[in-house]
């Protein structure tokens, strides 16, 4: 027995190159090249000087690496300030989305009463509608409660506009765990916040991770519902003050390619930290869900 597998083995690996692994291959090679090159431009766009950007052919290679433009862009956009207030807005508010979705989509899986199940609902149709559809609703509501121009404001609205993916995804995942593990925490006597932070919150990891990387690509990149809400300088994001260099007179994109190289890092980062995490969530999420 031991040696047919070692033979079936043999075999897939020694399989014919077919025309059909060529075809799959000339294509994740044209898809590689498309996502990479607006990237690669950037990174060679942010070390150009302003004569080589409008002298020189747009894929040519700056002379030298010119790293001023990224001083300009501290500079300029106060990226000190800017790139704090966009951290701290999307921490915070990844993180209470974690722990409110998490929680929630608990409590709608475990309960079958129909308020839950109306809940969920719920909570489905608000991805329906896309908070940009909602901008004058949301706007009046923030300025009549006094939340526009403050850092609880522009976080509550994130969190707002984020939690009924949050929920959807985490539902779905829930089903994935056990049921007797949590019969078993009650049993041993643990109470129902110990039982969900102690037994059910690790295994929610892989969903955890997923909710936390795409919530946070779309709050660090936001730049409607960030520009709706603050006008104050000392509060403005990384996106809004990067719009500022394009403008209809003058465009500075040597400057704003380098603050893009810096605000595209953190970012990139996260996900290359929880990408095993990310990837699980998603395949058993489609799976179970």
């Amino acid at each position: 027995m031991m040696k047919r597998r070692k033979n079936k083995e043999e075999n897939r690996d020694h399989q014919p190159y077919t025309k059909t692994t060529a075809i799959i291959q000339v294509i994740m090679t044209i898809a590689l090249v498309v996502f990479l090159a607006p990237i690669l431009i950037i990174i060679n766009y942010s070390f150009k000087t302003k004569k080589e950007l409008y002298l020189n052919s747009p894929l040519s290679l700056p002379e030298k690496l010119n790293f001023e433009n990224y001083v300009n862009a501290f500079k300029k956009l106060d990226l000190a300030t800017t790139f704090s207030n966009t951290f701290l807005y999307t921490a915070i508010s990844v993180v209470i989305l974690a722990l409110l979705c998490g929680t929630t989509a608990w409590a709608i899986a475990r309960c079958k009463k129909k308020f839950f199940k109306f809940a969920y609902i719920y909570f489905v149709i608000g991805i329906l509608i896309p908070y940009q559809a909602l901008f004058l609703p949301i706007y009046t509501i923030g300025y009549k409660l006094h939340l526009t121009n403050t850092r609880f404001g522009i976080i509550f609205m994130y969190v707002a506009t984020g939690v009924s993916f949050g929920v959807f995804l985490m539902t779905s995942f829930m089903s994935t765990v056990p049921l007797e593990l949590e019969e078993a925490a009650r049993i041993d006597g643990c109470s129902v916040f110990r039982t969900y932070f102690s037994v059910v919150l690790p295994l929610l990891k892989p969903a955890m991770a997923t909710l936390i990387i795409m919530q946070a690509f779309q709050i660090w990149n936001d730049y409607l519902l960030a520009s709706l809400y603050v006008s104050k300088k000392e509060l403005k994001t990384l996106t809004v003050a990067i719009q500022s260099l394009f403008s209809a007179q003058s465009s500075d994109y040597t400057t704003a390619m380098a603050a893009i190289v810096i605000s595209v890092l953190p970012i990139a980062i996260l996900f290359l930290s929880l990408q095993k995490y990310f990837i699980k969530g998603m395949t058993v999420g489609a799976v179970k869900g």
